[in-house]
């Protein structure tokens, strides 16, 4: 992912905790909140829970891959925060990508239905 599209800065993970929709799966729990760029950013958080170093990073490898691939799903304008739940660890990636495929449904489905309430007021 190019740097445009990363979440670096702690403010930015803490404004998607505070503020920020939130779905969960066994796996992962996703928080999105709007950031008011014509761009998405994303952010990963894998705890020392879910094992040793190497564990972490290769979890984290697949979730940056899983999303790359699936980056055009998520609405322009939004930052994404993916946190790596227990079982994901022990986890293929063909379970990962299915989770995030999830995930990202609903946060499809919550949006586009918020937008069209929203227009519904206008009238």
């Amino acid at each position: 992912m190019h740097r445009r599209q990363r979440l670096v800065q702690d403010r930015q993970f803490q404004r998607a905790y505070e503020e920020g929709l939130s779905f969960v799966h066994p796996l992962l729990v996703l928080r999105a909140v709007s950031n008011g760029l014509g761009h998405n950013r994303f952010g990963f958080v894998v705890g020392k829970r879910i094992g040793k170093a190497v564990v972490r990073n290769k979890v984290k490898r697949r979730l940056r891959e899983a999303m790359r691939l699936r980056a055009a799903q998520v609405p322009p304008g939004w930052d994404v925060v993916l946190i790596a739940r227990m079982p994901v660890a022990r986890a293929s990636y063909g379970h990962i990508d299915q989770a995030l495929d999830n995930l990202l449904h609903r946060l499809q489905h919550r949006v586009s239905s918020s937008e069209r309430h929203a227009g519904e007021g206008t009238k």
